[in-house]
């Protein structure tokens, strides 16, 4: 089976965000955007096919879940992590952001102390304070991969390629902020570095858990979409009672607009407390679009998902390699997992808005400022690189062009 991932589908009047919104985020049209973390690549024909089919019926009224979608996602699961929550820990939910939110109400109360690890997707730090806990910054380290050393104790590490820059946990730092926490909100595969965190990282950091009784939530929405593989947390031994997992369809089949994610919550008193949490806040999944597109992709976009990682990686490594071409030029620091590259600029002398400005006016490209994943993500932007490869490797060339031609 073939997949046409060098389609150019134009998406300018759809009400996209990503091409709709440029003028009003970036002000300017004439920009190649390459920011929010969607997919400029069709959903799988099974994904549209289901939704068409679904569509033709010209009713559309509350729904009850398809039969096989339970059974269709947790097969998914189980093949390619082999692990095997039951249906009745699963909770769906419109997004993995609403799941943030209610866990951490239902788990905690105000003034909790709860630990974000920047830089990272920003809806984790928003969870926190805008249900009035207290924001724990445990931001993560730069190392070199070589010498595993943090740039604040290695002065080299801030001239090295950036592909062999690796982002680490600071664990003294997480030991000392574990001891005023109540949650941890962790990130896995991360956004936007793209860490896919080990099977021995991630017993670390339940033992920390352990020891000093944290509740973490999950968020693994990019798990289906990495390079090494992926170890969900809540497979390891020890974790049932400390951690709730968020997941969805959306990153993995380029359906977020739909709106379907999905929480495992394997002990009850947690579980039971986060749908009163859903009740309170009227949280429900009844789109009958979303559910048939969700059975689909978890019964038949395996093959679609190969292909595209496939492809993805291809662009990857030829986005990181012609950067190191040209080291005055901001540098991909080199993912494990998601589709997005993390792009350093410290050495280019600009900061964070005349970053932004320089990218948009000089090199025609909307993409996404580190700064808005934490004050960590200073001297950093991020790119999305699934689009067709041709708009990639000419929005790469007019980025290398603008930071190394004359003005």
């Amino acid at each position: 089976m073939s997949f046409n991932f060098d389609e150019e589908l134009d998406r300018s009047g759809t009400g996209s965000e990503k091409y709709d919104a440029r003028k009003r985020l970036f002000g300017s049209d004439d920009i190649t955007p390459l920011w929010v973390a969607d997919m400029d690549f069709a959903a799988p024909a099974c994904v549209s096919e289901a939704i068409q089919k679904r569509a033709m019926h010209p009713i559309y009224g509350y729904s009850m879940v398809p039969e096989h979608l339970f059974s269709n996602l947790q097969r998914w699961v189980a093949e390619r992590y082999d692990w095997h929550p039951n249906q009745d820990e699963i909770l769906l939910s419109p997004g993995v952001v609403p799941v943030l939110y209610a866990a951490v109400n239902a788990l905690t109360k105000a003034g909790d102390g709860i630990i974000v690890m920047p830089p990272v997707y920003p809806p984790l730090f928003k969870a926190v304070s805008d249900n009035q806990r207290e924001l724990i910054l445990n931001p993560l380290l730069i190392t070199h991969r070589d010498q595993s050393q943090s740039v604040d104790k290695c002065a080299e590490c801030l001239n090295a390629p950036a592909q062999t820059l690796h982002y680490e946990i600071d664990w003294d730092g997480l030991e000392l902020c574990a001891k005023k926490a109540k949650m941890l909100l962790f990130c896995s595969p991360h956004n936007p570095v793209g860490r896919v965190w080990t099977r021995s990282e991630l017993a670390r950091l339940l033992d920390v858990a352990e020891r000093h009784d944290l509740i973490i939530i999950s968020d693994e929405i990019h798990a289906d979409l990495t390079f090494v593989p992926h170890t969900v947390l809540a497979t390891l031994p020890g974790a049932k009672k400390r951690v709730i997992t968020a997941m969805a369809p959306s990153k993995t089949f380029n359906m977020p607009g739909l709106g379907l994610a999905w929480l495992v919550a394997p002990e009850i008193a947690q579980r039971e407390a986060i749908k009163a949490q859903y009740a309170k806040l009227a949280i429900h999944v009844n789109n009958p679009l979303s559910m048939v597109a969700t059975e689909a992709a978890y019964g038949h976009g395996h093959d679609w998902l190969a292909a595209l990682l496939n492809y993805v990686k291809i662009t990857h490594d030829e986005v990181v390699a012609r950067l190191a071409e040209h080291p005055q030029a901001p540098q991909g620091i080199a993912a494990e997992g998601t589709y997005l590259l993390w792009l350093d600029c410290r050495h280019t002398g600009l900061d964070d808005q005349a970053l932004q400005r320089h990218f948009v006016e000089k090199a025609k490209l909307g993409l996404s400022a580190g700064v808005f994943f934490g004050e960590a993500g200073r001297g950093f932007m991020r790119v999305n690189l699934a689009a067709p490869r041709r708009i990639v490797s000419e929005a790469i060339e007019r980025l290398i062009e603008s930071f190394t031609q004359p003005s």
